[in-house]
C-alpha cells in the first residue's frame, strides 16, 4: 500500500543489547535502535561546493590540532574481516570533526568514510549518503546489502562510520559487554542476577573508556552524528546529495533534516524511529504491532489459520509458562560448533521474536511447536548468540544515546504499564524490561550522560521530498509510526511491504523498485508494485 502526503505539516505531540535501532540485518545478525546539546557553529575548510555536484575528495592534509576546522582527509579504506568488493574501487578516508562542538579546542575524533562509484555509466550528480542503524552498528558490515539494493546503481553512494563506530577513533567497543551477551544465553534473561552481571560489563567498559581513553561519553549522541553529516557533504564539496537511513539511521536521518536542512535533495526513511516518540514504553508498542500483523496474517492464510487456530493465546501461554519454569537445554549454534548451554524463559521468547532471530515465516510453527515440547527452533535461535562478536558494536554509543535520548522522562512505571497494554496477561517480569534493552535504566543510571531528550524529542517539519517506507512484520519500529512520521513531512510517499520485517529495502525487490524511482523523481515515485503483495507461505509444520 503506497500513500502520498501533499498536506500542510501538522503538530504531532534492540541482539538483544542492540537495540532501538535494534534492527536485525538480513543476514540475521541483530544491530540495536534508536542525545542532544546545542552544537556550536562548525566551520569548515571546504570553500563551497565543487563546480561538479559529483564527489570531490580534498587533498590530505596535516592532522588538526586544537580549534582546526572540521576537514576531510583521504586514506586507506578500512580492512574489514571478510574483503567487501565494492570497496576496492572506493575513495576513503576520514572526516575529522570535534569530538565536542561545545568545547571544540578540546579534541577531535576521526571518522572513516568511503565514497562508492556508481555502477551506471551515466550517474546522476547527487549521490546518496547511508545512515546505519543501530546506534552503533557496523556501518561497513551493511554494505553489502545496500549496494546489493542497488543504492550505489545510479548515482555515487556515501557511507561514514557515526562517531564511537567501528573503523571510527575512538571506537566505543565494549568487549566486557559482547562478553557478557555471549554467556547470557544460558542464565534467564530477565532475573536480577543477569541484570548485575549486564551492569557490571557496562560500568567495566564506561571506566575504561572514560579513564584510560578520555573520552567525552556525553559528545556521542544524534545531534553530534547529525553535525557530522552536515560536515561532511560540505568537507566533500558536495552541492546537493540524498539521505537513507533506517532504523536509528531513521532517527538520524530526521534529526539532521530538522538541524541541518540545507543541501538536502530528498530523504529515505527506512523503518522508521521518529525522534518525537522513540522511548522505552515505544518499544512494546512496536513489538505489538508487529507480533500482532503475523498472527493476522497467519489467521488470513487458510492452511496456516487451521494448523494454528489461536495464535495470541498460545504465545501467552508460552511465555507465562516458560516465565514460570524456565527450560534449560543444549542447542547447537546455526552455523555449527558444539552445542552450548541456553535457557529459554518468557523474556527470552518475546526477544527471540521481536529480533526476528526465528523468522516470521517460521514463528506461527516454532510457537506451536514449543507448546507441544519441541523448543528446537528457539532454542537454536538463543544458541546463536554464545558466539561471541567482539568489537563490532559500539556499545558505548548504544548507551549514549538510549540514556541521553531514550530512557528520560519515563520511569520504570510507564515502561511496565505499556508492557501491560501491549501483553494483557504477560508475567509482570517480563513486562517490565523494554524488548531488546534490558535493564536500561539501571544501566543508564552508572552510564551518567546528560538527559537531552528537550532538543531531541521534537518532531521534523519539512517539505523536502520524503519516502518512508515499512515492513507490517516490524517488531523493533512498527509499521505505524511511518504514517505518523509523515504527518510533520508535507511532501511523503507512505510504502507498507507486507510481510517484511526490520530493514525493508535489502528484503523487498519492489522496495528496492520504489527507492530507485524515488530518487530519480523525488515527488513522484513509481510504488506500483505495491499492489497485491502479499506475505510468503507460513511454514506449516506436521502434527
Amino acid at each position: 500500500m503506497a500513500e502520498h502526503s501533499s498536506s500542510t505539516p501538522a503538530g504531532s505531540p534492540s541482539s538483544r543489547r542492540c537495540s532501538g535501532d535494534l534492527p536485525v540485518r538480513p543476514s540475521g545478525h541483530a544491530l540495536a535502535t534508536v542525545a542532544t546539546a546545542a552544537a556550536a557553529l562548525v566551520f569548515l575548510t571546504a570553500a563551497g561546493p565543487a563546480p561538479s555536484s559529483a564527489v570531490s575528495l580534498p587533498s590530505s592534509e596535516p592532522r588538526p590540532g586544537p580549534r582546526t576546522p572540521s576537514r576531510f582527509v583521504p586514506g586507506p579504506c578500512p580492512a574489514t574481516p571478510e574483503p567487501i568488493s565494492a570497496l576496492s574501487a572506493a575513495r576513503c578516508g576520514f572526516l575529522e570533526v570535534p569530538e565536542n562542538r561545545a568545547h571544540p579546542g578540546r579534541r577531535s575524533i576521526r571518522l572513516a568514510v568511503a565514497v562508492i562509484p556508481a555502477t551506471s555509466g551515466r550517474p546522476s550528480g547527487d549521490p546518496v549518503v547511508f545512515m546505519a542503524g543501530g546506534p552503533g552498528g557496523d556501518t561497513f558490515d551493511d554494505l553489502p546489502f545496500v549496494t546489493a539494493s542497488g543504492l550505489n546503481r545510479g548515482r555515487e553512494l556515501i557511507i561514514m562510520a557515526q562517531r564511537g563506530n567501528r573503523y571510527s577513533q575512538p571506537n566505543l567497543a565494549c568487549p566486557e559487554v559482547d562478553r557478557f551477551s555471549a554467556k547470557a544465553v544460558g542464565l534467564r534473561d530477565d532475573a536480577p542476577s543477569t541484570g548485575r552481571l549486564l551492569l557490571r560489563a557496562v560500568k567495566e567498559c564506561r571506566n575504561r573508556l572514560t579513564a584510560s581513553g578520555g573520552i567525552d561519553l556525553s559528545a556521542y549522541n544524534t545531534t553530534e552524528n547529525a553535525a557530522d553529516f552536515a560536515d561532511l557533504r560540505k568537507a566533500l564539496r558536495i552541492a546537493r546529495w540524498n539521505v537513507y537511513g533506517y532504523s536509528y539511521g531513521s532517527n538520524l536521518a530526521l534529526t539532521y533534516l530538522r538541524r541541518h536542512p540545507q543541501g538536502i535533495r530528498a530523504v529515505a526513511l527506512d523503518s522508521v524511529a521518529p525522534p518525537r516518540v522513540v522511548s522505552l514504553p515505544w518499544t512494546w508498542s512496536s513489538a505489538r504491532e508487529g507480533i500482532a500483523a503475523v498472527f493476522a496474517a497467519c489467521t488470513a492464510e487458510p492452511r496456516c489459520k487451521s494448523r494454528y487456530p489461536d495464535l495470541p493465546r498460545t504465545l501467552t501461554q508460552q511465555v507465562r509458562r516458560l516465565e514460570a519454569r524456565p527450560l534449560t537445554l543444549n542447542a547447537r549454534p546455526p552455523r555449527g560448533g558444539d552445542p552450548v548451554k541456553v535457557v529459554l524463559d518468557g523474556g527470552a521468547l518475546l526477544n527471540l521474536l521481536v529480533a526476528n532471530a526465528v523468522p516470521a515465516a517460521d514463528a506461527p510453527a516454532a510457537i506451536e511447536e514449543l507448546a507441544h515440547g519441541n523448543p528446537a527452533r528457539f532454542a537454536q535461535a538463543r544458541a546463536a548468540g554464545s558466539v561471541p562478536s567482539i568489537g563490532e558494536v559500539a556499545h558505548g554509543l548504544i548507551e549514549s544515546v538510549a540514556c541521553g535520548e531514550w530512557v528520560p522522562g519515563h520511569p520504570a512505571s510507564d515502561l511496565f504499564h505499556a508492557g501491560r497494554r501491549a501483553f494483557p496477561g504477560w508475567p509482570d517480569t517480563v513486562l517490565s524490561q523494554a524488548p531488546q534493552l534490558p535493564f536500561q535504566h539501571q544501566l543508564c543510571r552508572a552510564w551518567d550522560v546528560p538527559d537531552r531528550t528537550r532538543s531531541q524529542r521534537v518532531a521534523t517539519s519539512s517539505a523536502v521530498p520524503a519516502l518512508i517506507v515499512s515492513g507490517t512484520f516490524d517488531m523493533k519500529t512498527g509499521a505505524r509510526w511511518g504514517r505518523y512520521a509523515a504527518r510533520t513531512l508535507s511532501r511523503s510517499t507512505i510504502v507498507r511491504i507486507p510481510g517484511i520485517g526490520h530493514w525493508v529495502v535489502p528484503r523487498s525487490p519492489c522496495a528496492q523498485r520504489v527507492l530507485a524511482s524515488f530518487l530519480a523523481r523525488p515527488t513522484v515515485p513509481d510504488t506500483g508494485c505495491v499492489a497485491g503483495l502479499t506475505p510468503k507461505p507460513f511454514t506449516i509444520s506436521p502434527k
